[in-house]
């Protein structure tokens, strides 16, 4: 948790008010929630449209997602998802000061996962904790903060059990001869399709109405099974979530995420199961979706039941955790993007650009690198609107392409300045922007400090101290070589001073030098090297 001074820091000169709201409207079916407003606007799924984010408490969000179906590898698509919400938590948390309660359920019993234990022939909890593990590990790599707390749909049945029993009894289920229990869609009316809209399913012989769905299934043989008052089951796969969000959060949500393709038909269902249980208008106040990732060049998500998937293992095995990260913050969250190598590399480069300009600033504060004369008061004015570009940006939901843009554009600025030969100077101006870009890439997710990620730089510290020794002399020769001749006395004033002939081949020696030390990966810039990976 960053301190109020940091927080400030972030935020610049932008203050973010948050006033009492007292008035609600009605827009779509969506009811405004009375609350503190966060000063933030974000995109919200139930009204097609950006809304202003209040919340129940002042300072706190109540948060549930989706986890994952446990029967097989987490791939890129997932990892794009859960990256992406990953940072807006880290964004209310570390910019706007909203503690974020976070809860997420694993679904570890469904269709999937016994079809797979069967053809493994193992049993479905031995397969179901095997990739809950891996899911976990892989989001530890792709530092991914883990929710408050992670709940699973086993360790919840007889909760599951009572809330399917509170539908019924408020009139929304039915139960079949067979044992199935059903969600009763025509009980409800037109309030069914909040978010997408209603839709015909297939027709089946024990439903009243085809747009029903299952909240428990009975018993098949090989299937685990558990005792209800409607026989021997499991749950069907929506009523998991609202079961599980209602025992943590009750009747009101502020944020539910997931990815765009569970708005039909699972998060519309949840909303159907809690609204009847609880018997309120609106349960979920605010749903962020994030887009589809699609492999470059295919119109097609990418999905473990399409076979089209990249592991998030084998991915990085090829790039880091940084640059995927970069990736995502390159595109605004509810929107698809395109995997691809172009994609990565350009990731990929907008990290070795802010590595290289971390490299050269420290070195300038060090007297390694000089820069013309500048006005300190105009860099300082540039990391102040910067501050604020950067937070206005995030207010306006979470919109990182811009946010990401305004630190590129600071960068940019900075790297032509220390670039342009004089005198050295304001080096104090340098380490504010230094640590300004440390913490807001901190707060995003990314690591600065990890330098083989950022920069590609694979030589020791030794090496680099020599490499820089040898810089070093290189400038003092080149130095030497530039001095020019005694003007002899008599001689007129016009005439300007020449170099000494005789020291012109160290000149081109010092040229030949550089040139050949390039292709090896050791780049000298002004009187600084800098090492960077050569492929």
């Amino acid at each position: 948790i960053h301190s109020q001074a940091t927080q400030l820091v972030l935020r610049g000169r932008l203050q973010i008010s948050r006033p009492r709201t007292s008035l609600t409207r009605v827009r779509n079916n969506w009811i405004q929630p009375l609350g503190h407003d966060t000063g933030l606007k974000t995109y919200n799924s139930l009204t097609k449209q950006k809304e202003p984010l209040i919340l129940a408490q002042e300072g706190i969000a109540t948060w549930y997602s989706c986890g994952p179906t446990v029967y097989d590898h987490a791939h890129l698509g997932h990892a794009c998802s859960y990256v992406r919400f990953d940072i807006i938590q880290r964004v209310l948390s570390r910019v706007f000061g909203v503690s974020v309660i976070h809860v997420m359920v694993i679904t570890d019993i469904d269709d999937k996962i016994i079809r797979r234990a069967i053809e493994e022939s193992i049993s479905p909890t031995v397969l179901a904790r095997m990739y809950e593990e891996e899911f976990k590990n892989d989001m530890l790599a792709l530092k991914v903060l883990p929710p408050a707390v992670y709940l699973r749909v086993t360790e919840n049945i007889p909760q599951i059990v009572a809330f399917i029993e509170g539908i019924m009894r408020n009139g929304h289920a039915y139960a079949t001869k067979q044992g199935d229990v059903y969600f009763d869609i025509r009980s409800i009316g037109d309030r069914y399709g909040k978010l997408m809209g209603a839709s015909d399913l297939a027709s089946e012989p024990e439903k009243r109405d085809s747009r029903d769905f299952a909240l428990w299934k009975a018993s098949k043989p090989q299937e685990p099974s558990w005792s209800s008052p409607w026989g021997k089951g499991r749950p069907g796969w929506h009523i998991e979530c609202s079961t599980i969000a209602s025992s943590v959060f009750g009747s009101q949500l502020d944020i539910h995420s997931g990815g765009i393709d569970l708005a039909f038909p699972h998060h519309e269902n949840e909303i159907a199961q809690c609204e009847a249980y609880h018997q309120c208008g609106q349960w979920g106040n605010y749903f962020l979706h994030s887009g589809h990732l699609h492999l470059k060049g295919s119109a097609e998500k990418m999905s473990k039941s399409l076979k089209n998937f990249i592991t998030i293992k084998d991915f990085l095995g090829s790039y880091s955790a940084n640059e995927f990260r970069m990736f995502c913050l390159l595109t605004k969250y509810r929107s698809a993007i395109d995997y691809s190598d172009t994609s990565m590399n350009e990731a990929r480069s907008f990290l070795a650009t802010i590595a290289a300009f971390n490299h050269d600033a420290k070195a300038y504060m060090r007297g390694q690198l000089q820069c013309q004369a500048v006005q300190e008061e105009a860099l300082w004015e540039l990391l102040a609107q910067t501050k604020s570009s950067f937070v206005q940006a995030l207010a306006d939901d979470f919109d990182t392409p811009r946010a990401v843009n305004a630190i590129m554009t600071l960068i940019y600025q900075g790297n032509r300045i220390a670039c342009n030969v004089s005198h050295y100077a304001f080096p104090a101006v340098f380490g504010a922007i230094l640590a300004y870009i440390r913490d807001v890439f901190e707060v995003l997710g990314i690591d600065l400090v990890d330098i083989k990620e950022a920069h590609s730089v694979n030589c020791s510290g030794t090496l680099e101290n020599v490499v820089e020794q040898l810089a070093r002399f290189r400038t003092e020769v080149r130095a030497f070589a530039l001095s020019v001749e005694d003007v002899p006395p008599g001689v007129p004033s016009h005439v300007r001073p020449r170099p000494h002939p005789d020291r012109v081949p160290l000149l081109k020696a010092c040229d030949k030098l550089r040139k050949d030390l390039a292709p090896l990966g050791v780049h000298i810039k002004v009187s600084i090297c800098l090492l960077v990976q050569t492929n």
